[in-house]
This record gives structure tokens, C-alpha cells and sequence, in this order.
């Protein structure tokens, strides 16, 4: 196996859709390039104080993926939160610290009630009318199976929305401009055209991991336990649900012109079509902006 080959997809940059734009994250840079309602387009460039630069343990693997994980997700609000500002042209003051960690908290209960806690109930529900259900791996197959139904229904109920829709193109334009870094082309819109808005390396397909992988690792939880300690204990294991999900998307995205793998990312990249929709010319623009921005502050931090 060529060298050249393992290599080829280590790029070190992923994205985020936001309002009318794209969130890019460089290894030591953030950048978000939104479009403003007269057209122009808006770049806000911030630099990275990563904690694994302190504790370098935090860089071992699946531990990494959970630090990521969180780490994304303070990203993602702050750049949300310019994107807010940005293109619907509201002055109302950056989120403070208290109002970020609560709005992280309430995304987080929300999460845990609609893909941990409605499934559990309805799984023990079940277990009461059908028998079958009772058995361990029986059990946490069912209410895994649940988890992805509330999983595509949500995902079937925010697409109806027209600005999600066109949070999804945007998606879909943070795809197509990563595709057209990793294969060297000159970044304009024409080369990132050519490729598809699904990307193996995308949060979407991570999800998914997240939600098989949960099938495998709660059923090590002993059937005999109360409702709520398996609760608990599920909320307990998401940490490591997630770095393990990391470390096989990762894997998936390394080695992606391999036969097998290629097999590995199929769901995953089915599943894009909920979250990826094909963006326009002037949205693609504004991915390769922040792209393009993530990139040329990378160059500097190097020097």
C-alpha cells in the first residue's frame, strides 16, 4: 500500500454550517465568513488556545475525540452567534460565558431527553407487551433501533424549515470546498462544483456512528438495572461513545480509496442527503472565503 495513498486525506480542516455562512477550523485558527444582506461578505478570524497544548495526554486517542467533541461545540455557538449578528444584522452584544454554558446545557438535556431517555422509556414500555424484548441484547436493540427513528424523524422535522434548508446548502458548500483542498485544486468556485456535497469526514456520518456504536456498548449494561441508573450510566458512557466515534470516523476518512472502508462510510454519506443540500454558486463563494481565510492564518502561524 503506497504511502502517498494513507497521506492523502490528512488534512487537518473541517467546517460548520452557520447562518448564511461557514465556520472553518484549522488546527490553530477559526474562521467564519458570512453573507450580509447587502451582499458583502463578513470574516471573523480567531485564534486557537488549544488545552492539549498543555496537557499533550489530551491528544491520546478516543480521549481526543471527547475533547474535540466539546470543543466543537463552543466553536460552533460562537460562530452561530457572529453569523447571527452578521447576516440578520442584529446588534445585541456577543454571548457572554454564562449564556454560552447555558445554552450548552439545554442543548445537551434536549439531546439526552429525545436520543437517551424517550427511547429507554419506550424500549421498557415495550418490555411489558412483548416478551421477546426482555432479553439483554434484545433489549438494547430495540431501543437503539428507537434511537435512529427519533433521530430521522428530527432530522425529517428542522428540514421543513426554509432557513435550516439553506443552513444545509451551506453544508453542503463546506463540503465541496474541502474536497476541491484536498485535491490540490485552486480554490474557486468552478473546481469546487465538481465534487459531491457529502463528505466522509462530516458530523453527520459521526452521528451515526454514535448511534450504532451506543447499540454495542449500552448492552454491556446489566439488564437487571432500574430505569434510571440506566439512565444514568448511558449519560456516563457518552464520553467514550464519542471518542471511539471520533477515532472510526477518522479511520474511515484516512483510508477512503480502499475498498473496505468505502463499504465502512456508505451509511453515513446516505445519511448526508437529510443534512446536505446543493448550494448555489454565492454560497460556495462564501465557504471558499473562510477556507481560504483558515488557510492563509495557518501560513502565518508557522512562519
Amino acid at each position: 500500500m503506497r504511502e502517498d495513498m494513507l497521506n492523502k486525506h490528512e488534512h487537518r480542516i473541517g467546517g460548520q454550517a452557520v447562518i448564511e455562512g461557514v465556520m472553518m477550523r484549522a488546527p490553530r485558527t477559526m474562521t467564519v465568513a458570512v453573507r450580509r444582506p447587502t451582499g458583502e461578505i463578513s470574516v471573523m478570524k480567531e485564534s486557537l488556545n488549544l488545552l492539549s497544548d498543555r496537557w499533550p495526554f489530551l491528544k491520546w486517542p478516543v480521549l481526543r475525540g471527547t475533547v474535540s467533541l466539546f470543543g466543537t461545540l463552543l466553536l460552533g455557538i460562537r460562530a452561530l452567534n457572529y453569523s447571527a449578528q452578521e447576516a440578520l444584522e442584529e446588534d445585541e452584544g456577543e454571548i457572554g460565558p454564562w449564556a454560552m454554558a447555558g445554552t450548552i446545557v439545554v442543548a445537551f438535556a434536549l439531546a439526552i431527553f429525545l436520543f437517551l431517555l424517550l427511547p429507554l422509556w419506550a424500549t421498557r414500555w415495550m418490555e411489558t407487551y412483548f416478551h421477546w424484548v426482555a432479553g439483554q441484547w434484545a433489549f438494547n436493540t430495540v431501543d437503539g433501533v428507537l434511537r435512529l427513528v427519533v433521530f430521522f424523524l428530527y432530522l425529517g422535522a428542522i428540514t421543513m424549515a426554509k432557513d435550516i434548508r439553506r443552513i444545509f446548502q451551506y453544508h453542503g458548500a463546506e463540503h465541496m470546498s474541502i474536497y476541491a483542498m484536498e485535491a490540490g485544486e485552486e480554490l474557486t468556485v468552478d473546481s469546487a462544483k465538481k465534487y459531491s456535497p457529502m463528505h466522509p469526514r462530516c458530523g453527520t456520518s459521526f452521528l451515526l456512528i454514535v448511534m450504532v456504536l451506543s447499540i454495542v456498548v449500552f448492552a454491556q449494561i446489566p439488564q437487571t438495572w432500574s430505569f434510571w441508573a440506566k439512565a444514568l450510566s448511558r449519560v456516563v458512557l457518552i464520553p467514550l461513545i464519542a471518542g471511539l466515534s471520533y477515532e472510526m470516523l477518522k479511520l474511515g476518512d484516512r483510508y477512503r480509496d480502499i475498498s473496505f472502508f468505502k463499504l465502512f462510510l456508505v451509511p453515513g454519506l446516505a445519511m448526508q442527503r437529510l443534512t446536505t443540500r446543493q448550494p448555489t454558486d454565492d454560497q460556495i463563494e462564501v465557504a471558499l472565503v473562510a477556507l481560504r481565510e483558515a488557510l492563509a492564518a495557518e501560513g502565518e502561524s508557522e512562519q
